[in-house]
């Protein structure tokens, strides 16, 4: 499961469709409508809100306003909550390691679109993240940690 903080727009087609499912997936964890993936750890900074179903609807919202930017039918029926949420922290370290590994991905397969992407130098994170100065997330899976 990977919920990128990083905004939507850099993904590729096949990253947007996998960040919808895993974010549904995501949604149904924190109703306590599944058995798997409930200690995945990129759940943690939404099980520390006020309202963790709240804030993933405020996650799956810009996911889905993106698909429908680019003419994909993505079921708005499916996000449970409405669209707001008081937004969460990213470290500018979280947002960096994460921009590194979707470089990683789009050079496998999409490297035209990583072509595209790379005219913009100035990060944006996702509509329901505010960056704050720090390092890599303790909840994220690096080489080091594993």
């Amino acid at each position: 499961m990977r919920l990128w903080s990083l905004h939507p727009r850099y993904l590729d087609a096949r990253g947007l469709v996998a960040l919808w499912r895993e974010a549904l997936l995501a949604q149904a964890v924190l109703n306590g409508r599944t058995r798997g993936y409930r200690h995945h750890p990129q759940l943690q900074r939404f099980r520390q809100c006020a309202d963790p179903l709240q804030s993933i609807a405020a996650y799956l919202w810009p996911v889905h306003a993106e698909a429908v930017r680019r003419g994909y039918r993505f079921d708005a029926g499916k996000i449970r909550n409405s669209q707001t949420s008081p937004t969460l922290p990213v470290s500018a370290g979280q947002l960096s390691h994460e921009w590194q590994h979707l470089i990683g991905k789009l050079q496998l397969r999409a490297a035209a679109w990583l072509e595209r992407l790379t005219c913009h130098p100035a990060l944006e994170p996702h509509p329901l993240f505010t960056v704050v100065p720090g390092d890599i997330a303790p909840w994220e899976i690096t080489r080091s940690s594993k």
